[in-house]
């Protein structure tokens, strides 16, 4: 059975000691009394919660899967679910993060994404059921009528209701402007939608007793392509004027996808056989509204590997300390036994440093965006807000793709230190690498994370928020570039920062005489991106450590960071030289294929 401790330690280290989130939440009216303190208590607690309620059921729930009642339409979680659940709601963890006005406790988004990183590294299925609520309650927060938010917004905070996003239809993918899910305006205002929607996950389950649906769907007389999609709010039960359960509506399950990993979630075939709604924001101008609920989503994926990749470095790390096999090459380490312990051969090493130092980074990267996150939403200067905004803009693609890719690598590495035990169920490991695969292709694949990165995010405004993350950079290299002891961090960092403005260039001019340079790149430019934007954080991370050290604290944590830090960048950070290579090498050697490709 795997095992699952708590990072609190890390995460009070990137939050108190590099971030410095304490002064930054006094910047913020609605958060200024928030402490350390009060972090550091709210998830010690969201720990024990994790790893005494939630993680036990992992290996139960993924061997059991969810049943469906094909007669009712109802769904049936795995045995302790829906109990966890329940537990979920007594301890208030549902309503962290969200608005007071409609019962939330109003902590800051940063506490929850560490609250939530721990629950993906407990039980990622699980998690995706109250997850997908929080994407749900913010659309309705940004988008909502007054009676939408009046009638559902308590609800969601408290959990008494779940939220889905209902986007897929099984003709179309990232492709929404071909969805053909259709809205009937009604003589009362509301609208009967009819269609069919595929991989919605918890889109039916017996947690609670509504679930509120998000759908996209089509007017009558609605433009082709995405400026013809509108945002409709269709509860599995109506709900009266006084906020109590009404009558069933049409919305149902008509199937449950038969998956590689995350068993314990409901991924569900929605049926809409006239199921009545109620628009959210304008007509046509449902990506718009539906873009807060997938955003909220993108970052919430990178944290699902994030949390894969933790407890499954965990787990490898303790049994290489205590599985023997051959002696060391260097020369016998374990003399009382009859093979050294596996811990001591390089490349066992190599794979465990690889996904500890992807979860440290992956951390300080999601910490950093939840922080713009309350940044954009609750500073009282409006160019902080924008600049958060832009900056959290830039990054989601990075938090989305690269931990997700880097979280399948990690998990992959770390089932391989088990060898053939971990090719084993009982020792977890193959289902953390079967979880995690699905998080490098819902709320858009890795692929068009990069385009959007590249395309939009950097070509689209000429890098001009590139620069700004660029200036990060310049300003840490210039205050650490003449300390001999940060050269190992700051020189390497300071190459591809110079690097990247070219590179960026580069790619620009070709894309805008054939496109298809752009989309030859983008995979690789994202990767690049993604270790700069790791080898900033690696860089703070080190310098708090020696700034440490230097001062005479001697907690071995500091020169395990110190570590972690030189291993990335000496053989992780070096994979930029051959991405750059193979980006640069253009679009010929994959579009002139078509005989190979016959």
């Amino acid at each position: 059975m795997p095992v699952y401790n708590p990072p609190l330690r890390d995460m009070q280290f990137v939050m108190h000691e590099v971030l410095n989130v304490e002064a930054e939440l006094k910047a913020l009216p609605s958060h200024a009394e928030t402490d350390a303190d009060t972090i550091n208590a709210v998830l010690e607690e969201g720990g024990k919660f994790a790893a005494e309620i939630v993680f036990p059921l992992n290996i139960s729930g993924d061997a059991e899967g969810c049943q469906l009642d094909k007669a009712t339409h109802e769904v049936k979680t795995p045995t302790g679910f829906k109990e966890a659940y329940a537990k979920y709601l007594e301890g208030g963890w549902a309503a962290l993060s969200c608005d007071p006005e409609y019962g939330g406790q109003g902590l800051p988004f940063v506490v929850n994404q560490c609250f939530y990183e721990m629950m993906n590294s407990a039980n990622q299925a699980w998690t995706m059921y109250p997850g997908l609520s929080h994407g749900a309650y913010e659309c309705l927060h940004a988008h909502g009528t007054p009676e939408q938010k009046a009638l559902y917004l308590p609800k969601l905070t408290s959990g008494e209701w779940t939220g889905t996003m209902c986007l897929t239809e099984p003709h179309c993918g990232t492709d929404l402007g071909m969805l053909r899910t259709k809205a009937e305006p009604q003589a009362d205002g509301s609208y009967k939608i009819t269609g069919q929607k595929i991989f919605i996950s918890a889109g039916e389950h017996d947690f609670t007793e509504n679930i509120v649906h998000l759908v996209l769907a089509r007017l009558p007389d609605a433009p082709k392509g995405s400026k013809g999609i509108s945002l409709f709010l269709v509860p599995k039960f109506k709900v009266n004027a006084d906020g109590s359960v009404g009558e069933r509506n049409a919305i149902y399950c008509g199937g449950l996808e038969h998956k590689m990993g995350i068993h314990g979630n409901a991924t569900c075939q929605m049926i809409l056989d006239g199921a009545v709604g109620t628009m959210v924001g304008e007509p046509n101008k449902g990506l718009a509204a539906m873009f807060v609920m997938m955003n909220a989503a993108r970052l919430g994926v990178g944290n699902q590997s994030l949390g894969l990749t933790e407890v499954a470095y965990q787990n490898a790390l303790a049994y290489a300390k205590d599985r023997i096999q051959m002696r060391s090459l260097s020369g016998t380490k374990a003399k009382d036994k009859d093979a050294d312990p596996i811990i001591v051969h390089p490349d066992v090493r190599k794979m465990l440093l690889t996904a500890k130092a992807y979860a440290e980074g992956g951390r300080a990267l999601a910490i950093y965006c939840a922080l713009l996150l309350d940044k954009e939403l609750n500073h009282p200067d409006e160019k902080v807000r924008k600049d958060s905004g832009e900056m959290l803009a830039l990054l989601t693609p990075i938090i989305k793709a690269f931990l997700t890719d880097n979280g399948f690598e990690a998990t992959v590495m770390c089932q391989q230190v088990f060898g053939g035990h971990g090719y084993i169920k009982e020792w977890g490991m193959e289902q953390f690498v079967r979880d995690a695969r699905i998080n490098m292709i819902y709320e858009g694949t890795n692929t068009v994370q990069s385009l959007d990165l590249l395309g939009r995010k950097v070509l689209g405004n000429q890098g001009a928020t590139l620069k700004k993350f660029g200036k990060l950079v310049g300003a840490l290299v210039e205050e650490e570039g003449v300390n001999e002891k940060m050269a190992e961090f700051i020189n390497p960092l300071a190459v591809l920062g110079d690097q990247i403005t070219k590179f960026t260039m580069e790619i620009g001019f070709k894309g805008m005489r054939n496109a298809d340079e752009v989309g030859a790149a983008a995979v690789d430019y994202l990767r690049v991106a993604g270790h700069l934007v790791f080898g900033y954080f690696f860089a703070r991370m080190a310098q708090v450590a020696l700034r440490q050290i230097a001062a005479g604290n001697t907690d071995p944590f500091y020169v395990a960071k110190l570590q972690t830090a030189r291993f990335y960048f000496a053989k992780l950070f070096p994979e930029t030289a051959t991405l750059m290579r193979t980006a640069r090498a253009g679009s010929k050697a994959l579009m002139d294929t078509d005989a190979a490709l016959a």
